[in-house]
């Protein structure tokens, strides 16, 4: 019998873990509680109570190549940037390619993982799930904890003083669907993020007036980059990881503000983030500085209190009028079907060793994956993840004993600090060369050098495209090389749709 895992979501972490089990040769089960695979991908107009909630205009931060499958690149067809609909026919088009359907039961949900009383020993877990009003109860060998990090939104109402008197209507940003909600209405979002932006694009094209409240701001980066190039191909390449990790920290510090000020001015339009926020998680959006130019969005520093019609901001004396608020304050780390004593999550803070591994357990053989926010694609990054811990529960991966991981849970908080918040606190190319060097399936630009000179110069200078990690090592594929040569082809296919006569063929 083969060791048998429980795979918890059926989402991009749980259909990549599903896949490298197989690869392995483990005899994966993955439970999915609700009816259809993809996770934080799929939309729904309604709510459904432990599942990430999407609005329907969500369109992927990162550039196909840069996203996808390490051994399944996106049709070429496929545009750049991924609408919420096309990204989840990529994981259904990766689901059916690979035969995981057959893995995978819908509509189960994990009830609870708990230490089987044998654990130091066999490290077994008791797993019961619930279908169809029935429980059943399991034993695996080991456990892929793919449940996310968008079902429990953080709506900390006791940091804004007067909000119990605020007549106008307020919720969280999870619970955003459409503009039409702010029709003509004075609308303040509060919160930064990615969510935060695009709600308050979206709400000023119907809305009378819009306002985002920021205490720290952020830097904003458009995904059409340096020569209309998407971002991440500009900046996620090995040289310019090399040229970001080496510098001292004032001259980061400076090169990564010379960078993002190209484009525009963050203090003019009242974006530049303070000196200590260089971990902040930069902000994707390509219609806000115009916006804030045209005067449909104006912002504000944090809020100071609510009154019955209107909000204070810290050093604006004046109030301001609104009708709605939208709280973009993020999400909770929780997990309600695992004890407290197998992940600690504190202060937003989950004690993980390399994001993945619990770092008191007597036995490596649950991890969690996904829990990690890389200025860059979170599914080779959560696809890496799971090919190591796949090895780890075969017996082939990495050492990653207690001792060894007790140990790089205290040192290791420099380059893989383990707060869950402070984004940027892990490099996304650095990140993924530690995890694929576990496995053996880092690519040698020296050794390239002397073998495959042409292919070497385009994994160093080029965009890391997560194709490199499929070159050598376990789990190599074949096509890895064709596809990193071909990666510009592949971005150009959707958006040179005229060809102008005479023009060059060359991106």
């Amino acid at each position: 019998r083969g060791m048998r895992v429980a795979v918890v979501g059926a989402g991009v972490s749980g259909l990549t873990a599903t896949k490298c089990c197989l690869d392995e040769g483990l005899e994966p089960t993955c439970f999915e509680q609700s009816q259809d695979i993809g996770g934080v991908w799929r939309y729904t107009e309604h709510i459904e109570a432990g599942r990430p909630s999407l609005y329907p205009s969500v369109i992927s931060n990162t550039s196909k190549e840069m996203s996808a499958f390490s051994d399944f690149p996106f049709p070429e067809d496929f545009p750049v940037f991924l609408p919420n609909a096309q990204l989840l026919d990529y994981l259904r088009r990766y689901a059916e390619h690979f035969s995981l359907r057959e893995h995978i039961k819908l509509g189960t949900t994990v009830v609870s993982i708990r230490k089987h009383p044998d654990f130091a020993t066999t490290g077994q877990w008791n797993v019961v799930t619930e279908a169809g009003g029935k429980q059943t109860s399991h034993v695996f060998d080991a456990v892929m904890v793919c449940s996310g990090n968008f079902s429990e939104p953080s709506l900390p109402l006791h940091c804004f003083p007067g909000i119990e008197r605020f007549r106008g209507q307020y919720f969280h940003s999870r619970q955003y669907k459409h503009p039409d909600v702010f029709q003509g209405k004075r609308v303040l979002v509060v919160g930064m993020g990615n969510s935060g932006v695009d709600i308050a694009v979206e709400a000023s094209r119907v809305a009378a007036k819009v306002t985002i409240s920021t205490t720290r701001g952020a830097w904003l980066l458009s995904r059409v980059f340096e020569h209309g190039y998407p971002w991440d191909m500009v900046l996620n390449t090995r040289l310019m990881t090399l040229i970001k990790t080496n510098l001292p920290r004032p001259l980061s510090w400076w090169l990564i503000n010379y960078k993002v000020n190209q484009r525009f001015n963050h203090e003019n339009y009242g974006l530049q983030p303070e000196k200590s926020c260089l971990v902040r998680e930069p902000v994707l959006n390509d219609d806000l500085p115009s916006y804030i130019l045209t005067g449909r969005i104006t912002i504000k520093p944090g809020v100071k209190e609510f009154k019955d019609n209107s909000v204070v901001f810290h050093n604006c004396p004046e109030e301001e009028p609104i009708d709605i608020v939208v709280f973009c304050t993020g999400y909770n780390v929780s997990f309600p079907f695992l004890e407290e004593s197998v992940v600690r999550v504190e202060n937003k803070h989950a004690s993980l060793y390399k994001y993945v591994f619990p770092t008191h357990l007597q036995k490596p053989t649950l991890a969690v994956l996904g829990l990690i926010k890389p200025l860059g694609g979170i599914m080779p990054v959560a696809e890496m993840q799971a090919r190591w811990v796949s090895r780890v529960f075969k017996g082939r991966g990495a050492n990653v004993s207690p001792a060894v991981s007790q140990n790089a849970a205290q040192t290791g908080h420099a380059l893989f600090g383990l707060a869950f918040d402070e984004v940027l606190k892990t490099e996304w190319l650095v990140y993924l060369d530690t995890l694929a060097s576990f496995i053996g399936a880092k690519p040698s630009v020296l050794g390239l050098l002397c073998t495959d000179p042409w292919l070497a110069l385009t994994i160093f200078f080029g965009p890391c495209s997560p194709y490199q990690y499929r070159l050598g090592g376990p789990g190599r594929w074949e096509g890895a090389r064709q596809a990193i040569l071909t990666q510009w082809d592949r971005v150009l296919k959707p958006t040179r749709t005229r060809v102008p006569a005479g023009s060059s063929s060359s991106f």
